[in-house]
């Protein structure tokens, strides 16, 4: 059990599950780490996270693996870790699991004992949710079988550039390693092949030097060119004996910044040139990215509620993609006249009233200059 303990807990600073920002990394109910994972119908389910082995060859500054302060040697067999799993997922605590590794002996060798496993637990009947990690360097047969296997792949970008990867990872290329891989899973997504819920990606914020719109603008590329579901974000934080060690953290509103705008982009429709990033590239740390658009676009508000088109709607701060088709559907049947109807619909009202008509009036608290635009 103390190997579990080791392995697991040195899985919990990948958060490319759908696990959400670093302030939820944390362990379940039962003292193990135990994940929410984010199913593509928005369910949620408990997932075992868990590295099949540690101490990684590669020394990477951000990560104690290949420092010497990782699990060391420790590591499972594939029947070990298959074993345990079913333990924990006959036993009702886990649907699920996300497995990666460190890398030991080569990439091949390490990705084959990750497709052994899943093989493993697959042959077993498992048909749930299945994560697995491409290791980067690996080979394309394995990352063809690995989409086979897997519900879900992923390979971590870590930085947005070849040059940025190369002062954090030099270990690491940028396209052979990593691009190539999300190449290949992009375009077996698009001929219907394999990984049912595509794939997904992480950048490590602030190990790297680099800007909030350098990451943006990868993000974008991504998302429009490599069919990535969801890229994540985990903020800096110096480890013990590595080379970054003496490297300040990165802030967490920082994550969370990226994340906002990360919702532009995938959700509410933004291109990159829309956001609002300062003469630095970097978002604004005091004000979410959509509410100082708005501020900067005062020529764009306010708009009418009761007619303004659902792309319209999704630039009003404090109306999101389910407030603002709620919006829509309730309009069909009853004009929305009041803060209180607004409200109803999901709206985040004290954010919103500022930039919004109800039924061709201002509200009154803007009325009054309570709210400011």
């Amino acid at each position: 059990m103390e190997r579990f303990e080791r392995l697991a807990q040195a899985a919990q600073y990948d958060i490319s599950c759908a696990c959400g920002p670093s302030t939820g990394r944390r362990r379940g109910p039962d003292d193990r780490w135990i994940y929410p994972a984010v199913l593509p119908s928005g369910e949620q389910v408990p997932i075992l996270k868990v590295l099949l082995e540690g101490g990684c060859e590669r020394s990477c500054g951000y990560c104690a693996q290949g420092s010497g302060g990782g699990p060391g040697a420790v590591a499972f067999t594939p029947e070990e870790l298959t074993r345990l799993f079913f333990e924990l997922h006959d036993s009702g605590r886990v649907r699920g699991l996300f497995l990666s590794s460190a890398i030991n002996n080569g990439p091949r060798r390490t990705m084959d004992r990750l497709l052994a496993t899943a093989e493993l637990v697959r042959r077993r009947g498992f048909r749930g949710y299945l994560h697995l990690k491409l290791i980067p360097g690996c080979s394309d047969d394995q990352a063809d079988r690995a989409m086979e296997l897997a519900t879900r792949v992923s390979v971590n970008l870590e930085a947005p550039s070849a040059a940025h990867l190369r002062r954090v990872a030099p270990a690491k290329h940028f396209e052979h390693d990593i691009l190539r891989l999300m190449r290949r899973v992009a375009k077996a997504e698009e001929e219907g092949r394999y990984a049912r819920s595509g794939q997904t990606t992480q950048f490590v914020v602030g190990a790297a030097g680099e800007t909030d719109r350098d990451i943006g603008t990868m993000s974008a590329f991504v998302y429009k060119e490599l069919r990535v579901r969801r890229v994540y974000f985990s903020a800096f934080q110096p480890m013990p004996g590595t080379p970054l060690a003496d490297r300040p953290p990165t802030p967490l509103v920082r994550e969370h910044r990226l994340y906002q705008m990360d919702f532009l982009l995938r959700r509410y429709g933004f291109s990159i040139e829309e956001i609002p990033f300062d003469e630095q590239g970097q978002l604004n740390p005091s004000c979410d990215p959509k509410t100082l658009w708005a501020k900067r676009h005062p020529e764009r508000f306010p708009i009418e509620v009761n007619t303004a088109s659902l792309e319209e709607l999704l630039r009003v701060p404090g109306i999101g993609p389910t407030s603002a088709q709620r919006i829509v559907e309730q309009r069909r049947t009853e004009r929305i006249r009041t803060e209180a109807a607004l409200r109803a619909c999901g709206a985040r009202v004290t954010m919103a009233l500022p930039y919004v008509l109800l039924d061709g009036r201002r509200p009154k608290h803007v009325q009054l200059g309570l709210f400011g635009a």
